[in-house]
């Protein structure tokens, strides 16, 4: 579920997911507008978050979360209310009178009680337009931090005036993911695992393999604990302004030196990463970055388009860095390996649970297929990866214990991916995978 708070409140993108109307639900006047079921085309014109956007994100998470039927209101004004006072005494805003108001789990009354203080509060404050909407996104980052799913979050539909997004450029290993699910499993060193063409970390010469030994002078470990200070630098929430030092060093020639990275916002269309290659004459080889909408498709045209006219023996898919997408492409690219079969199932928060299958209408490719991962493959790339491990369709390589929701696939074969490795331009991975498919 995502939430995108725009000029006139909040738009949703999840489905509805059936369920009985929960008793504390009653509607007051001071309920905002809807959120309407699916984003427009395009952003809509920015302006300041209010409360009512605020409302609008409260009543879109009973109306199209899983949960909403059951979700207890007061969790999710505490949380927002949390965060709110939080952000006052960052800024140095606090006020006395900013107290939690009595709840007591009627929707509609504790949303008016918490609009009717959170209004007081800031019609108080002698804040700038920026500080008033660093409290409005505090409330809206702790209200839907509380559900603890790492589906769902709120999104700006486009930067707002005048802020950069963190984004540098490069994925790393351990990678953010990892960090914020489990970051004792984070061990050093950091390095680069892939760049992004026209990125800054591109233009700077940034490349895979390469150990990050500090950000802004602080080393990405201290007594082998990952530091979240350094990981927020290289992949900073969003918005994040401002230029990144960074220290590296080249195994493959023992060179080191610094750059100064600056965030910039892509709005690149998805792209489904490395060009296709045609391996030992008869392997093909297709990185997909994200199951975007289209991406199946695309996979099969590249997949198809490696060798025209010659017979392919297997097919290396790269999936390492994929950050999901939607259901519906999985199921369409598993239908190029086996029809009809279920390999998930969908279940709303009374348990009555759908089925997903592989879609029928793909052609069979009749390819061995082999699948690298990694632990920034997540999501629908989770349900991919685990698919074809359940249904037997291939052979995963990758680290060990690939999360899923923090429970993990485990590969077939474990195959480390060192910074000495990528550096000299070895790619474990895929030497196993042509090991595996005989080429």
């Amino acid at each position: 579920m995502v939430l995108v708070a725009g000029a006139v409140g909040c738009t949703q993108t999840a489905k509805r997911v059936s369920g009985a109307k929960s008793p504390r639900s009653s509607v007051t006047s001071g309920q905002p507008p809807p959120c309407s079921p699916n984003p427009p085309p395009t952003a809509p014109p920015l302006h300041p978050t209010t409360v009512t956007t605020i409302g609008q994100a409260y009543y879109c998470v009973f109306a199209h979360y899983y949960a909403g039927p059951v979700l207890d209101d007061r969790v999710l004004l505490a949380a927002a209310f949390a965060g709110f006072t939080q952000e006052l005494d960052r800024l140095g805003l606090d006020r006395p009178d900013a107290a939690m108001p009595a709840l007591t789990g009627d929707r509609g009354r504790d949303w008016s009680a918490f609009a009717a203080l959170y209004q007081k509060v800031a019609s108080q404050l002698t804040a700038s337009p920026a500080q008033r909407q660093a409290l409005a996104a505090a409330a809206l980052t702790g209200m839907i931090a509380s559900l603890h799913d790492n589906h769902a979050r709120w999104d700006y539909p486009a930067p707002p005036p005048g802020s950069v997004p963190g984004d540098l450029g490069m994925m790393t290993s351990p990678g953010y993911l990892l960090v914020n699910t489990a970051p004792e499993e984070a061990l050093p060193p950091l390095f680069v695992t892939a760049v992004e063409p026209g990125s800054s970390a591109a233009s700077d010469g940034v490349r895979p393999g390469d150990v990050i030994v500090s950000v802004n002078g602080a080393p990405p470990f201290a007594d082998g604990i990952i530091s979240d200070g350094v990981m927020n630098l290289l992949f900073g929430p969003y918005p994040q302004a401002g230029r990144v030092s960074v220290r590296l060093q080249r195994p493959a020639t023992g060179r080191t030196w610094t750059v100064v990275l600056t965030p910039a916002f892509n709005q690149a269309a998805p792209s489904p990463g490395a060009s296709p290659k045609l391996l030992h004459g008869d392997i093909a080889y297709v990185q997909l970055t994200g199951f975007f909408p289209g991406a199946a498709d695309l996979a099969l045209q590249l997949i198809s388009g490696t060798a025209p006219g010659a017979k392919l023996h297997g097919l290396i898919l790269d999936l390492r860095g994929n950050g999901g997408g939607a259901p519906a492409e999985v199921s369409r690219l598993l239908g190029a390996f086996t029809h009809g079969a279920a390999y998930t199932y969908d279940c709303d928060v009374h348990g009555s649970c759908a089925a997903r299958h592989t879609d029928t209408s793909v052609p069979l490719l009749h390819l061995r297929l082999v699948v690298l991962t990694d632990r920034n493959c997540v999501s629908a790339c989770d349900a991919f990866s685990g698919a074809v491990k359940d249904l037997r369709l291939g052979t995963l390589v990758g680290p060990e214990h690939e999360l899923i929701n923090g429970i993990g696939v485990v590969p077939d074969y474990y195959i480390p991916l060192t910074a000495q490795g990528l550096s000299t331009g070895h790619d474990p991975d895929i030497a196993k995978a042509l090991t595996l498919l005989g080429g």
